[in-house]
């Protein structure tokens, strides 16, 4: 069961960054705007296959993503580290996505759905350090 205040934090924000590796593990990061489909637990983002996070998830789809609040403030620092694979998009994935970002309904949409492994939240406003975990049962 994920922890509700891991669903609060996703629900919270917008924007996560992607990293990839291409086929000799070179490394590379994206920033995508996402939706969280929390019925089945996967963050949606769209990328043309011919990107080079694109092209990275067809040939290795094990990726990761980060999801941060940007504060000076100690005491207020959260982030969400995830271990996913992507596939790409369906149905359910496409209407999630427009019922979050309602301009997009007239883009030509290449969505990827990213299933999480693992959770990692760390939110610093339950105590100095305090991390919630997450892991898949898959």
């Amino acid at each position: 069961m994920i922890d509700e205040r891991i669903k609060k934090f996703i629900k919270r924000h917008h924007v996560l960054t992607l990293a990839t590796t291409d086929g000799e593990g070179m490394p590379y990061v994206a920033n995508c705007f996402y939706a969280y489909d929390k019925e089945r637990n996967l963050f949606i983002v769209t990328s043309d296959t011919e990107t080079r996070h694109g092209s990275h998830m067809v040939a290795n789809p094990n990726v990761a993503l980060s999801v941060v609040l940007e504060t000076r403030i100690v005491g207020r620092i959260e982030g969400l580290q995830v271990c996913a694979v992507a596939e790409r998009g369906d149905d359910k994935a496409r209407s999630c996505y427009i019922k979050r970002f309602p301009y997009a309904a007239v883009a030509p949409l290449s969505l990827w759905m990213l299933r999480p492994k693992m959770m990692k939240l760390t939110d610093n406003t339950l105590g100095f350090g305090k991390k919630l975990i997450w892991q898949s049962e898959e």
